[in-house]
Parts: C-alpha cells; structure tokens; sequence
C-alpha cells in the first residue's frame, strides 16, 4: 500500500475507535440473531405476519408463510419523471423472479423519493435537496422497519438518492445490501457543443427554442445524465466499495446484458444472507478501508464535489469520522486518472469503452492506492472488480480485463496521469475552510486576487450579469446564506454559464460561497461549501464590496485581505430568510431541518457525526459507546467461507 492512503486508513480507524466498535457491536448482535433465528420474518407473530404476506402473490405465499426462504427486500426510487430512475420500472418482478430461482422471496418493501436536480436548479424546489438525502435514508429505515427481511437490494443512481439509500442500509447494518444500477443512457449531443449553446444563450445570442432544442438532444432517453457530475460520481463509488456487481455500472439500461445483470443481483442477494455460507452485511462491507478506496476513486476521476459532503455523512453511518482534512491529504497523493466532461469532453460511455471501472481500479490495485482486501457483494477482495461481465449464448460471465486504456485522451494509468494529484483541493483561511474542484479549471485559473461583488441571493447575480454590470472587471462573486442551516444548500450551478461568459471574455472571476455548486462544476474557479456558513456567524457575512479576496486553489488558501482589526469591528450583514419567509414549495415542511443541520464539514445533515468530536465543530451526534462494547462479539469471521460470484 502507498504510505500515505496507509497511513490515513489507520488514522481514520483510530480517530473512529469509540463509534466504530458500538456500532460493530449492535449489527453483530443482530448478524448472530439472526444466523440463529433463521429467516427474519420467522420470529413475527402470526397477526404480524399474515400481514406482511396478505397481498402477495399466490406462488409466494407459500414461502413466506413458512420459514426456510431468506427474504429480500427491495428498496426502490423509481418515479417515470426522471431519465435516471425511470428503468426501474420493470425491476421489481425481474428481482422477485431471479431472487425466487434462487431460493428466496423478494417484497418491494418500501419507495424512497427522488428529486431531480437538474429541474430544479435556480428554483425553489433545490432548497429541499439536501435535505431529501436524510429523508431518503429515514425512508429506507421506515421499509426495513417490518423485519421481514434478510437482505436488501437498493434501486436508486442519482445524487442524494444513493446516499440517503447506503446512510438507511447501514442503520439495518446486519442486513447484506446490494445497489442495483440502472445504468447511462446513450450519448447525445455532444458536452462540448452543450456548454456552448448554454453560454450564446447566457449571452442573448440564442433563444430559448435553441437551447431547448440543444437540452433535449443532450437528456434524450431513459438512464443517468452522461456527463460526470453526482449521478455517475455515486455510481463509481459503489463499484470501487463492492457494492454493485463487478462491471455493471455503467450498462447502458434496457439491454441484455443489463437485464442479465439485473437478475445476477437478485440472486446473489440470496447467497450473501446470514443463511448461507457467504453472509457479507453491509455494516461489515463498509469499513475504513472501503471508505478510504471511495475517496480514491473520487479523487482519481475527478468526481463530485457534492461528495466531499456526502461521504462524510455516509462514512458516519457506519461509525466512521472521515474528514475533509483526510480527503486533502488523499488528494496530495491520487493522480487524476479521467477526463470527463465537465472535467473533459467525453462522457462515462466513452469512459467505459475506454476500458472503464475495471482498468480503473485495475490500476490503483497494482500502484497501491486502493486497499484489495476488503469485503465486496461479489466476494472476498476487491480484484474481482477488474473483471468485466459479457453475455455469451444466454450465460453470465466475468472474465479479467487485459491491457490497459484504449483512449488515453479519456482514461489513462498512473504513471501517465492527467495531473499528480486529485482534482478536489481543500481551501483555508481567514474566511472558514472550503471546497475546490480543479480538475476542469486550467491553471491560469487557479489564483486569482480581485475586489469582491456581494451576493445573498444567486438571482441577484444572474439580474447583475444581464443588466451588464458585473462587464469589464475582474471580481470574486460571494454568494452567502446558501448553506444548509439558511436554505438548505441548494447547488449554484445556474451562476456556471454566465460566469464562464465573463471568464471567456478575458475577465478574472471566482465564486465564493457557503452553498454547493454542482457534480457538474466547471471551469469557473469556486470555493464552495463555505465553513462556518453566513447564517451560522461565518466570517463570510463580514464580506463587503470592493473587499479583495485571494482564492489560490493551488496552494489550498482562501483570504480576505482585510485587517484582523477592521473585520473585528464589523458586524455580519444580510441575514437568511426567516421561517415565516422561508416558505413554498413545500419548503415550511423542512423548517425544522434548518435549525437541526450540521456544518459543510459534518455532512451538512441532520444525524451528526459519529465519533467523539468533528476537528473543527465540536462534539458528534452520531452512535454513542456502549457500556462493554469494547468486547466485540466472536465467532466465524464474516466473509471468511465465502467464494464470490461464479467466473
């Protein structure tokens, strides 16, 4: 292993000790009962019971009644609204059908929301988005809930829906969970000439016909968005975690190979239950060195900003305490290895006939940066995932992949990486600590020292650029009160086309912000996730205009260049909506989440973070110690029988 990604596991693992251990020591207290009891539903009461199986089918009925079948529950977020979750229309009675062949029984247990980012944008709607993350993962508790079940398979691609889904499975930690992809849809319209129609419209220069026209010919049929924003980003993680099947991330929905996929996964779910010789729960799968590989992955394709958040939060699920300092460590050390719009012009279509996930983490194997002796759904070690799975006369199989990239314009090895490092920096100073995503800025980009423009609301910027004022100047636009304890974080990505207009024309502009940009941040230089935020008396609500701010993201520095005397006597301005303003969109719903959201840093929800304390904000709210839970339980090694899929 590289000394580094070593080292920072083992500080992870020691930082955890305390919350780790409790929360091993629950899930196996579960993982034994139920090893013992035999299939869940077993020990219900008989009103409870019949229940549970009063609107099955006829041909299940017999099997859950009795007590031999383990049951599988499945976890969906489908709606026909969204390209991504729109497939999973015909997964239930594909799963209850391959989970039935293999010696099981499978119930839909229960539907999770999923909102669409690229919808709302701008809106009212995306001040709910962050939050829907931790009403997903409550959603998912709520189908558990019924103890019907021995294991779980998890239906959700898109940017909260994955992290809601794995933060719920892993309070069912004693459960083994399978994600079940859906999988991109085609390649459309060109990214390249996407970015441009959206920046000519910004401009004036085309109409909304045009860019519409451009839109629907980019987002045309169902599957995930192609570009690799948090969608595509949540999908990788699974892969390099061992939480898909080997190589069926990025399968293209509605062909046989997905269909055959589909109905591995029902299987296997079957074979990892307490009730075989293969039990993986999940809260065993997911580790500190699963975790670990995830941030690699992340850092390697230059994923997702919005999972600097969301890993935090994930990894706190599980009693983990991952920080961003881990993440800007990592970052020092991971090559980027990808170049996918926006951080190129191809898109995970390209990727994968590049050679894909099992190149990828093929690669990070051999040169150490990915730890291989962790648990996966396909088995024991992490080499399986560079097999790719073909369909050959009908029959599934994996078999490695040799050679490395067919396209070194879009995946390359680590000895000839796009960049040494990750293309996710972590920024410090006197404004709080931020987020920097670099893989798509060019590195004249990358510093810049200019005069701010103040901002409390995105629109206001959008109305500045329209009316010609923002022409002509160099400026770093702050936008604040966007953070989850004010409005709960909505993405700013509507700011990307107009501010990269300016940037076109020779300007030097930046963002500064206590909100998020977008997985589909682009080439204007951001400092995001602000902490502390503006409605929490975070020094960037002492920002005024014409202050200057120097955001140098290589050197992971982020100042205002203000004396320490001056800011001491002002007071913050602006102020976040009220609840009583606060309101539409169902957002009244949501109020008591904004007076219960933790830090940017802490994952920016409502759980906390597990641990004893967060380096930067206090104590956790996360799973407390248990009296003796120091002595974990004993017995076979969880894993230790098992063979992994079928080659």
């Amino acid at each position: 292993m590289n000394s580094v990604i070593q080292e920072i596991t083992d500080r992870i693992a020691e930082r955890s000790a305390a919350s780790r251990t409790a929360y091993l020591a629950r899930i196996r207290r579960d993982g034994e009962a139920a090893r013992a009891k035999g299939p869940a539903r077993a020990h219900l009461g008989c009103a409870n019971l019949a229940h549970g199986f009063a609107a099955a089918p006829e041909e299940d009925k017999p099997s859950l009644r009795g007590s031999a079948k383990p049951g599988v529950a499945i976890v969906t977020s489908y709606n026909d609204m969204l390209s991504a979750h729109q497939p999973y229309e015909t997964y239930p009675p594909e799963l209850k059908a391959a989970v039935r062949r293999a010696g099981g029984v499978a119930q839909v247990a229960g539907g999770v929301p999923a909102m669409c980012d690229g919808i709302t944008q701008g809106r009212a709607g995306m001040e709910l988005s962050l939050y829907s993350r931790d009403v997903i993962a409550m959603a998912t508790a709520v189908a558990l809930s019924h103890d019907m079940f021995d294991a779980t398979l998890l239906l959700g691609v898109c940017d909260k829906i994955v992290p809601g889904l794995f933060i719920g499975a892993l309070h069912f930690g004693h459960l083994p969970a399978i994600f079940v992809p859906a999988g991109p849809m085609t390649s459309g319209l060109p990214n390249k000439v996407k970015a441009r129609t959206r920046q000519l419209f910004a401009e004036g220069k085309v109409g909304r016909a045009e860019l519409l026209d451009a839109e629907a010919e980019s987002y045309h049929s169902p599957g995930t968005c192609t570009f690799y924003g948090t969608a595509n980003s949540n999908q990788a993680l699974m892969e390099v975690m061992g939480l898909h099947l080997p190589g069926s991330t990025f399968v293209n929905p509605h062909t046989e190979l997905r269909h055959a996929l589909t109905e591995a996964t029902g299987r296997r779910a079957v074979e990892i239950t307490a009730h075989g010789p293969e039990y993986t729960p999940i809260g065993e799968l997911v580790d500190e060195k699963s975790i670990v590989n995830a941030c690699v992955a992340l850092l390697a394709t230059g994923g997702s900003t919005n999972h600097t958040l969301h890993l935090v939060a994930m990894a706190a699920a599980a009693g983990l305490v991952l920080t961003w300092d881990d993440l800007a460590c990592l970052s020092r050390v991971v090559p980027s290895l990808t170049k996918i719009y926006p951080n190129g012009q191809a898109d995970v279509n390209h990727f994968r006939d590049a050679g894909g996930m099992q190149v990828l983490i093929g690669d990070l194997l051999d040169e150490g940066l990915l730890h291989g002796d962790v648990l996966t759904v396909a088995g024991p070690g992490l080499d399986r995932y560079r097999e790719a799975p073909t369909l050959t006369d009908g029959t599934l199989t994996w078999a490695p992949v040799t050679g490395g990239s067919s396209d070194l314009g879009v995946l390359r090895p680590v000895a000839e990486p796009f960049s040494a490092d990750g293309g996710i920096h972590m920024l410090e100073g006197n404004l709080g600590r931020a987020v920097s995503k670099v893989s798509a800025v060019k590195a004249e980009h990358l510093v810049i020292e200019a005069p701010a423009k103040v901002f409390d609301d995105q629109l206001d910027l959008l109305r500045a650029f329209e009316a010609g004022e923002l022409d002509g100047q160099d400026f770093v636009a702050v936008i604040r009160y966007q953070g989850p304890s004010a409005n709960g974080m909505p993405e700013l990505h509507k700011l990307t086309p107009p501010l990269a207009v300016l940037l076109d024309r020779g300007q030097r502009v930046a963002i500064v912000t206590d909100g998020r940009m977008s997985g589909a941040s682009g080439k204007v230089p951001a400092a995001i996730h602000l902490s502390p935020e503006a409605a929490d008396g975070g020094p960037i609500a002492l920002v005024r205009d014409g202050d200057v701010i120097r955001l140098d993201s290589a050197a992971g520095t982020l100042e205002l260049l203000v004396p320490a005397e001056e800011l001491g006597r002002r007071t913050p301005e602006g102020r976040p909506l009220s609840d009583a303003e606060w309101v539409g969109t169902g957002r009244e719903l949501f109020a008591a989440f904004r007076r219960m959201a933790g830090h940017a840093e802490q994952g920016a929800g409502i759980f906390g973070v597990s641990g004893a304390e967060s380096p930067h904000h206090g104590p956790g709210l996360g799973f407390p110690t248990e009296a003796g839970a120091s002595h974990l339980e004993t017995g076979t090694p969880v894993g230790s029988r098992a063979t992994g899929l079928p080659r």
